[in-house]
């Protein structure tokens, strides 16, 4: 089948966020966030490399607007329910329809981070993925020294299923990098 058949909601809720596909407008909430957190996400992250204006952003949200429709990238965005102001960006990337499985990606607002709002959000998008999408297989993978990243899976019991040596260059191009993957499987 193909997947822009495969209907599923755009939206699912956690206690304490509101987690929904990017819109056009959403822009400059994203461009602030990174704004505000490009210390903490430029050593892991190939997009936080170079600056981007407001407008890119909005061109980059509207993009992925597109490829959700299209069911080739699932990026969402979290937002606190309370205060419509976003926390975290994440998505499920990398997707094979066939099996079907899928990667977590994520990046929280450094002003939001140590809340426990990126495990919320990927505990959320976990289950919406074994609910929503009959997912038989989520990933997560991240650089073996992002250890805050780590922690993510670790504390959603991932397993661990193997680290990949010299797997990938560093963002800043200088260093070989390994790559830890973690896995949940529905059997």
């Amino acid at each position: 089948m193909n997947p822009i058949l495969i209907d599923f909601p755009s939206e699912f809720e956690t206690e304490r966020l509101h987690i929904r596909m990017p819109k056009p407008g959403d822009g400059p909430k994203v461009y602030q966030a990174v704004q505000a957190s490009r210390a903490d996400i430029k050593p892991w992250l190939p997009f936080a490399q170079k600056d981007q204006t407001e407008e890119e952003t909005e061109i980059n949200i509207r993009e992925a607007h597109i490829r959700f429709l299209q069911r080739e990238d699932l990026r969402m965005l979290a937002f606190h329910k309370e205060t419509g102001e976003l926390i975290c960006s994440t998505g499920l990337h990398r997707m094979d329809w066939e099996v079907p499985k899928f990667e977590i990606g994520y990046w929280v607002d450094s002003r939001f981070s140590g809340k426990g709002y990126t495990t919320e959000t990927v505990a959320g998008l976990t289950a919406f993925a074994f609910r929503e999408l009959k997912a038989k297989r989520v990933e997560i993978r991240c650089d073996a020294i992002n250890h805050r990243s780590r922690a993510i899976p670790e504390k959603l019991d991932f397993t661990l299923e193997g680290v990949l040596h010299n797997d990938d260059v560093s963002v800043d191009g200088q260093q070989l990098r390994d790559t830890c993957v973690y896995a949940k499987v529905k059997r």
